[in-house]
């Protein structure tokens, strides 16, 4: 490798390592405000109803929490790959991923046309088990029905 390739490869590693550690302080930060301000929201009494508006906007926060911690450890991932060299290599086919992609989803591990691949996989999944369930309930209640009579 050429020396101007050399330091270009450098520089471009310190900017995505650098983005990437930026990332996951800001999701650090977020998820400690998230955890501090729960314990407070639990020790008011409150009504029927605010309770359980409480309870919906517990609920989304505890998901929030738990999406991001998901993406600390993708983001964990990519640097782990970007350290490895590997990091802007699709881990389904090994083409490169578009830049424009990494820049959006800096921890991307697949290249566009395999993310579509695989989303549309995991949603063949739900929908078969979609109507295996309905399926299951159906025959359930006309079981169910049958007994009754």
């Amino acid at each position: 490798m050429s020396e101007r390739k050399q330091m270009a490869h450098e520089e471009r590693y310190a900017v995505l390592k650098q983005m990437l550690e930026d990332r996951r302080r800001d999701i650090q930060d977020r998820l400690r405000s998230l955890r501090e301000t729960l314990p407070a929201q639990v020790l008011e009494v409150k009504d029927a109803e605010e309770q359980s508006v409480q309870d919906f906007v517990q609920d989304v926060e505890l998901a929030l929490m738990e999406m991001k911690s998901e993406t600390l450890g993708q983001i964990d991932e990519a640097i782990r790959r970007l350290e490895a060299g590997t990091y802007g290599t699709c881990a389904n086919c090994g083409r490169e991923i578009a830049e424009a992609r990494l820049k959006a989803l800096p921890f991307a591990s697949l290249c566009l046309e395999c993310q579509e691949m695989q989303e549309e996989a995991r949603a063949s999944v739900r929908s078969q088990e979609s109507r295996t369930a309905s399926s299951f309930a159906t025959t359930l209640g006309s079981v169910k029905a049958e007994g009754e009579l």
